[in-house]
């Protein structure tokens, strides 16, 4: 019996189960230089084989929103274009000009800092390997799925392969590499399948006919247990599914506290598809949407027609209120349009507002496309990584002249748009009773925010074990925010990693945090830990 410790929950759960190794090969790419003569051919099988790729994708994104962000990124021009320069001016065959191309696109995004973008590597690659299927005559091989229960073992996962997977035989899910912020760890928390991510080694421990146990909630995988402990881990599992069923009927009810206090529940977003799935959870809306999502999935910076309807549609699908971050791109997130010089501390230098206020056409765009979302449903716009309240005045500014050009040519708009902010800068701690009296609302980015108090980056290894939210310097600065809030009568919310994590929920209840703005697959537990608290503030 072996016990293997993972890094990282992606979806908690219990499962017991004979271990299956998936493992899909890749579509290998034959590599060759072509002549002149050859140019036309290599174009045209790439053109055909794209036209596969779009029609199998509208297909999937129809009966599944996730993929929406696939067809996106098969849709991009920039994508097209690359690999037809580099048939036509470096003389490659096609399969080796897409092969170049999609590394180069998941480079992009590997590269970044934050865990969220980072995985946005895996949706490219998993594109990537749909459209090699399509150029090489047939598509990828397909491993068989056993008609048992299994637990999953793989170096990693796509969404390709989630959604083939059928929860009635699928019972956990461990993978090698991969974060819990990736799509197909969403989709298969979506799915009811516990998943555990980075278990480094855990394909060359299992051996032929293993069977696994696992407790994603603990992070814990037991290989070949003795009889003693899978009967520990058949009980586990029975009280686990009486807990989530009991969970799920929790959402009949409001997230009030015993003391009649009644709590805001929302969850974060980083597409509209996302902010639809969380339809039916009962929720007050959506406290988080990323909008820099549509910035890095287009070869362009998108139009004012284009958000608009972008938000028009996360509005009307929204449960309730849509919070939308305005345009966060800088430090780690990169836009590969938008040519921006290399920082030697880009987590400190010319990111979120600050680019939005230097570059006020491409603000004003984003601007009038939220205020005409606004007028569909209940929005607010939140400006982010702020550290002076001129910063604010000077966003809210801006705003009100988009109202203005609105008024003149006759376009509806939200005429009362809330404009808040994300408190996450050691500056916004300091000066929270001033921009208290500015802001509409706080939204505490709890992740930027533990970063900086503690000068310990989370995705570095040396440092990752020093950035801890519960340190008493964040907790002094959460509770600062929020009795600054308090004092002005403004509504403050969290959205960061810590209004998840069930340890801290009473915590933040007791200091009078207004609003939880959490995972989706964190929501229910959260909402069971607001109608449980018990304690008056």
């Amino acid at each position: 019996m072996k016990i293997i410790r993972a890094e990282k929950t992606a979806a908690a759960g219990i499962a017991a189960a004979r271990a299956y190794v998936y493992s899909e090969p890749e579509p290998a790419p034959e590599r060759k230089n072509i002549t002149k003569e050859e140019i036309p051919a290599e174009t045209a099988a790439f053109e055909k084989a794209k036209e596969q790729v779009l029609r199998e994708l509208g297909r999937l994104a129809a009966e599944d929103d996730f993929f929406a962000g696939h067809l996106k990124i098969a849709e991009d021009f920039t994508l097209s274009d690359s690999v037809i320069s580099k048939i036509k001016t470096e003389k490659k065959n096609a399969q080796a000009a897409l092969a170049e191309t999609i590394d180069e696109f998941a480079q992009m995004f590997a590269s970044m800092d934050d865990a969220y973008m980072k995985e946005r590597e895996a949706d490219v690659r998993d594109t990537g390997k749909r459209f090699m299927g399509a150029l090489k005559g047939a598509a990828a091989s397909v491993p068989q799925m056993p008609q048992e229960e299994v637990v999953v073992a793989a170096e990693n996962l796509y969404p390709s392969d989630v959604v083939r997977f059928d929860p009635k035989y699928i019972k956990g899910i461990i993978t090698e590499k991969g974060s819990a912020v990736s799509h197909a760890a969403i989709l298969a928390a979506g799915r009811g399948i516990p998943v555990l991510t980075g278990v480094k080694g855990i394909l060359q421990k299992l051996g032929e006919g293993s069977t696994v146990c696992m407790d994603a909630g603990e992070g814990t995988v037991i290989i070949d247990p003795d009889g003693q402990t899978m009967e520990e881990y058949r009980k586990k599992i029975a009280a686990e599914s009486d807990r989530k069923k009991a969970l799920e009927l929790l959402r009949r009810k409001e997230p009030v506290t015993k003391s009649g206090r009644r709590i805001l529940l929302c969850v974060n977003a980083g597409s509209t598809e996302e902010v639809c799935c969380a339809v039916g959870m009962n929720l007050d809306g959506v406290g988080l949407f990323r909008s820099e999502f549509l910035y890095m999935e287009n070869d362009h910076f998108p139009t004012e027609e284009e958000q608009f309807q972008a938000y028009k549609k996360a509005v009307l699908c929204c449960q309730g209120e849509l919070t939308v971050r305005t345009l966060d791109i800088g430090g780690d997130k990169q836009l590969p349009y938008f040519k921006m010089e290399k920082e030697k501390n880009p987590a400190m230098g010319w990111r979120g507002i600050r680019i939005s206020l230097d570059q006020k056409e491409i603000f004003k765009t984003q601007l009038r496309a939220l205020l005409r979302a606004g007028a569909f449903g209940k929005l607010r716009i939140m400006f982010p990584m702020l550290t002076s309240c001129e910063e604010f005045r000077e966003a809210r500014a801006v705003t009100e002249e988009c109202k203005r050009e609105l008024e003149r040519e006759n376009i509806p708009y939200g005429r009362n748009v809330p404009t808040g902010m994300m408190a996450e800068t050691p500056a916004s701690v300091l000066l929270a009773d001033e921009f208290a009296e500015e802001a509409d609302f706080f939204s505490i980015g709890t992740n930027d925010l533990t970063q900086y108090l503690l000068a310990a980056d989370r995705e570095n290894e040396k440092t990752a074990g020093r950035y801890d939210h519960f340190h008493p310097a964040v907790i002094r600065a959460v509770e600062r925010i929020i009795r600054a809030g308090q004092r002005a009568g403004i509504r403050v919310c969290m959205c960061g990693e810590m209004a998840g994590d069930e340890a801290a929920v009473p915590i933040l209840l007791k200091m009078g945090l207004d609003e939880f703005s959490v995972p989706a697959a964190r929501a229910d537990a959260v909402r069971k830990q607001i109608l449980e608290y018990d304690k008056q503030v």
